[in-house]
């Protein structure tokens, strides 16, 4: 069932987007407590731009909106107005609610995209670390109940192998058995069955095709590196239109994308800011086209 946006929190996040503001709203979503967000960006009047729901990180079991700033910034530099999440967190809980709220979070947005991104806008998802794991979920989700379409999916090196074995991580952990990101992952899954279930690991979907377009960031040092470059393999491999990059001047990524101490990586963000650009035109159909259904 698609939630029914509460008025006040649609207006809220229009006048936010009109007025280019930072604000914090809530969303009520049917059967669940409200969900907070933050709206960023600013949509000019009679004009119509990118909308982009964002999942920060924080390997599953920590972070907030103050965690996804820094992206959802560069985003919204890039163009976009941007919704951020302000999703659940495990272990209280675990997988498979916080994908669950952001596809009902994602339904909610997509109904409200005329007024939030302009007549015609495309709906995006994005997120960085544990984030891109949910975005790429919900792109899965999406796909599979058929709604709402969606223009693309941005993942910011996405958490996506709970082995916690390739060679980036291992380098980046200096081989230890214990890790962040190993204990997020323990967390989140909450039961080894999970690991198989395609939702909760988006990597070992056997079924990748038919899904939105991705754009795949990682750094040189990037402890998600080679998993994230893998599945960007995996959806080009399924006919999924794929733009990936490692980016050699991303500095402690994916630290500076999260932490709400670091002021995110000032050398890169022109390149990522970029990426964004070129990314949301390449998926914005031309004026004119025929709108995607409803």
């Amino acid at each position: 069932m698609s939630p029914r946006p509460s008025s006040r929190s649609a207006e809220a996040v229009a006048l936010a987007a009109v007025q280019g503001a930072e604000a914090d709203l809530s969303i009520e979503l049917p059967g669940r407590d409200p969900v907070g967000a933050r709206v960023y960006g600013q949509r000019p009047k009679g004009e119509t731009v990118p909308l982009v729901l964002h999942f920060h990180g924080g390997t599953f079991i920590c972070g907030g909106l103050d965690n996804g700033r820094n992206v959802a910034r560069l985003l919204a530099g890039a163009g976009a107005v941007v919704v951020s999440l302000d999703y659940p967190l495990a272990p209280e809980s675990p997988f498979p609610e916080p994908i669950e709220v952001g596809y009902a979070a994602l339904e909610w947005l997509y109904k409200q995209r005329v007024k939030l991104g302009g007549r015609g806008a495309q709906v995006y998802l994005a997120g960085e670390e544990a984030g891109g794991n949910l975005a790429a979920a919900v792109a899965l989700i999406s796909r599979d109940r058929a709604h709402p379409p969606l223009a693309g999916q941005i993942l910011l090196s996405p958490m996506l192998d709970p082995c916690a074995g390739t060679a980036s991580l291992r380098k980046a952990t200096n081989d230890s058995p214990e890790c962040r990101w190993a204990t997020g992952w323990e967390k989140y899954l909450s039961c080894p069955s999970n690991a198989t279930h395609p939702y909760a690991v988006p990597s070992g979907s056997l079924r990748l095709s038919s899904l939105a377009p991705a754009l795949v960031l990682v750094g040189e040092d990037d402890a998600m590196r080679d998993e994230a470059l893998t599945f960007a393999g995996r959806l080009r491999s399924a006919g999924i239109e794929v733009t990936s990059a490692v980016l050699s001047n991303a500095s402690e990524w994916p630290k500076a994308l999260y932490d709400a101490e670091c002021m995110g990586c000032k050398v890169c963000e022109a390149t990522v800011q970029q990426h964004f650009r070129e990314f949301f035109a390449a998926t914005t159909p031309p004026q004119g086209a025929t709108p995607k259904p409803s």
